[in-house]
């Protein structure tokens, strides 16, 4: 199985950053696509940032030119660094991972999350 542990996440002033990490570990063969979701109170919760294993990224609108998502391969982690938050970024952000996992054999690739972390943006 694979385990995602979520960091960096707390209170912060508009306009201000942060910076979320997550560390991936367990029986994982090969991490396909790295992402960041975000669900706000009463809301879906939606994509808000993907790289995948070549590097190629993706960002949901509102976020972009604020965020920069990245991964460490070797380290099997993936970070948000978010700047100029406001309040709309407010809500809890969750670590997703596409990985193929290994037992006795090689595993499909499966979706991972992390527990999340809560990020709030104050006005």
């Amino acid at each position: 199985q694979v385990q995602l542990v979520e960091s960096g996440g707390g209170l912060v002033q508009a306009g201000g950053s942060l910076r979320l990490s997550c560390a991936a570990s367990g029986n994982i063969f090969k991490i396909n696509t790295m992402a960041w979701y975000r669900q706000a109170p009463g809301e879906q919760r939606e994509l808000v940032a993907s790289i995948t294993s070549g590097g190629s990224t993706n960002y949901t609108e509102s976020v972009k030119g604020r965020f920069t998502i990245s991964r460490d391969n070797t380290e099997a982690t993936v970070h948000l660094q978010m700047n100029s938050l406001n309040h709309k970024d407010t809500g809890v952000y969750y670590c997703n991972l596409i990985a193929s996992t290994y037992s006795t054999r090689i595993h499909p690739p499966a979706d991972y999350w992390g527990p999340g972390t809560q990020v709030t943006v104050s006005s």
